[in-house]
């Protein structure tokens, strides 16, 4: 079952994270009660779905707010499943940043920023979080029909730098330029890699490299500029950066006079195609690319060679008796000058799931939906939420496989083609099974008689 597997991976889990027993016990409690519950997914409705609604409740905030744990080590047991189930090969894992709306005046870490889902013609706002995510890519490919799964293993705020006001001093505003530069994005990003890293040694995974699969707003010189140890970045370019080879040898200057741009390298004839079989879509598909190696950056990674791939456009149609219609063509720039093409743009191609992971803790689990505004709380909650979709992703796959069987409820006739069980087939299916047991394993009493009638409250 997957309760039995998913309360089993918790408890383990949870084990080595919480110094006391009933703090343990209440963690776990409050993880079935985020996964479980109906609504908005705060930790006042948690604690009604658990049962213990005529209880003092402070315990369970302080949870967040003054126990001593540390977020990173909840995300553990899905780093040591997938070095043993993968010992071969890079560490592929995909990063990128998401916002989390939140409105409340008293978070400090809270400020303005740009929403990823504004029109290309109109720039909109948003009022938020910003968290840097890390997720391990499972190439479930590899055994059969199905696509790549990432699963969360990094969930870090990454703040701006607040700005000083209008009264400030010359030397406030000049150390804010400073950190300003030091406490960006990139480097937020540089730092939650650095930290992946660690958690890959301490686990006797020191020999292998990770690849690293970012996306544009991480393809800088802050990143490239980085050489981080035994870690390989690949992520997409501008198709209007600006290239160059090396100077000849003998001469002073480091770049060649000449420069081409990554959209000049596609629509010159002269350097050849090559194909590659990539999983994407659910189906293996045949993909046109060019590579030239030892290209050099100037304005993003300086002197550091690197690898340029122009990935053609897919041709696609809508119906069968449709037109053609194409995709844009990617242009993908890579630190790493070894390995095989097809391994860096499988990568990118599966980079795709951590997006699938942004929708389903937003729109699934309610992740930044928790009414809280203390120092700790603010950033250990949404890790705390993410960390549990993690564990149930991997207690599934323990329990099912990456397919999606007959254990699993009905889908319906629009949805019958679904090769793999989404976040909310799992949630469903942990429901069905908790209203089915009389007592659950972690709990002192029905959880399914408290879920329904506190859904809304």
């Amino acid at each position: 079952m997957l309760l039995n597997q998913t309360v089993s991976l918790l408890n383990d889990s949870f084990a080595g994270v919480f110094a006391q027993k009933r703090t343990r016990e209440r963690a776990v409690e409050l993880s079935m009660g985020t996964l479980c519950s109906f609504g908005r997914r705060t930790i006042s409705r948690s604690i009604c779905a658990v049962g213990r609604q005529q209880k003092d409740w402070s315990a369970d905030y302080k949870l967040f707010s003054r126990s001593p744990w540390h977020e990173d080590q909840l995300f553990d047991p899905v780093i040591r499943d997938y070095l043993a189930r993968y010992p071969d090969g890079p560490i592929r894992m995909a990063v990128d940043d998401t916002t989390l709306a939140r409105g409340g005046r008293h978070i400090a870490t809270a400020f303005w920023q740009r929403d990823a889902l504004s029109p290309p013609f109109h720039v909109n706002l948003i009022y938020g979080l910003r968290f840097m995510q890390a997720s391990l890519l499972y190439p479930h490919y590899q055994q059969g029909d199905y696509s790549a799964r990432s699963m969360p293993i990094r969930f870090v705020e990454s703040p701006a730098v607040k700005k000083p006001g209008k009264r400030a001093s010359e030397q406030e505003k000049r150390l804010y330029r400073e950190v300003k530069k030091k406490q960006n994005l990139s480097f937020q990003g540089l730092e939650v890699i650095k930290s992946a890293r660690k958690s890959f040694d301490i686990y006797g995974a020191a020999g292998r490299d990770v690849l690293a699969a970012v996306d544009g707003s991480l393809c800088n010189k802050t990143t490239f500029k980085n050489e981080l140890d035994r870690v390989h970045l690949v992520g997409r370019c501008r198709k209007d950066a600006r290239l160059c080879f090396p100077a000849l040898p003998g001469s002073r200057r480091k770049y060649n006079k000449e420069t081409f741009t990554p959209e000049q390298t596609r629509k010159d004839e002269q350097i050849e195609w090559h194909q590659e079989n990539i999983y994407f879509g659910g189906q293996w598909r045949t993909i046109r690319y060019k590579q030239l190696d030892g290209v050099l950056w100037r304005r993003g990674a300086g002197v550091r060679k690197l690898r340029l791939i122009v990935i053609a456009p897919v041709p696609y149609k809508l119906s069968p008796n449709a037109r053609r219609n194409y995709r844009e063509p990617a242009y993908l720039l890579s630190t790493d000058c070894d390995s095989e093409a097809g391994i860096l743009i499988q990568c990118y191609f599966d980079r795709w799931q951590i997006e699938v992971n942004h929708r389903e803790e937003k729109s699934t689990l309610g992740v930044g939906e928790a009414q809280v505004w203390s120092e700790k709380s603010v950033p250990r909650q949404p890790a705390f939420a993410v960390a549990c979709y993690s564990l149930l992703l991997l207690s599934a796959l323990k329990a099912f496989g990456p397919g999606r069987g007959s254990d699993f409820v009905v889908l319906p006739k629009w949805r019958r083609k679904a090769k793999r069980p989404s976040a909310l087939d799992l949630i469903t299916l942990l429901r069905k099974e908790i209203n089915e047991t009389s007592v659950s394993d972690c709990l002192a009493h029905r959880l399914s008689q408290n879920i329904v009638p506190y859904a809304y409250t």
